[in-house]
């Protein structure tokens, strides 16, 4: 909180009024004594209490400081590679440059070709399932 000129100006028309004229000097000192008094056990208790709990507590945090700088490090780089990602996974949708379109439109077969690729490496993995399921059969009729 603070006390601008004109709360002093009706703080001290008001200690005039009250105490008077004769007596507002010595009261004016008494009060001054005070807060001298008053603000030196503050700053004592100030300074025991940054002695005693602050200073330490800090000594005890610089080690776990130094032991969280590699995480820190790591942390970073890990959401660099994120971004990285996450701005590459942006880009998938997006216009590809003129040459790439070029190639695409010099062979349109290639994309229903490759597409057509798996389906067939897909048969060739089941067929040889079905083909020793009808040996078992087989081998099992025979014996």
């Amino acid at each position: 909180m603070k006390i601008g000129a004109m709360e002093l100006v009706v703080i001290f028309i008001v200690a005039l009024l009250v105490i008077g004229p004769d007596k507002l000097p010595q009261y004016a000192r008494k009060f001054g004594s005070a807060l001298r008094v008053f603000r030196k056990a503050s700053s004592d208790v100030t300074k025991e209490i940054r002695e005693s709990v602050i200073d330490p507590l800090e000594e005890a945090q610089k080690p776990l400081r130094e032991a969280m700088e590699p995480l820190d490090d790591i942390s970073k780089g890990l959401k660099g590679d994120l971004n990285a990602v996450e701005k590459d996974l942006r880009n998938i949708g997006k216009a590809r440059p003129l040459e790439k379109q070029a190639e695409t439109e010099k062979t349109p077969e290639a994309p229903a070709e490759e597409a057509a690729a798996p389906e067939a490496q897909n048969a060739d993995m089941t067929a040889p399932a079905v083909n020793a399921e009808a040996t078992e059969d087989k081998g099992g009729e025979s014996a």
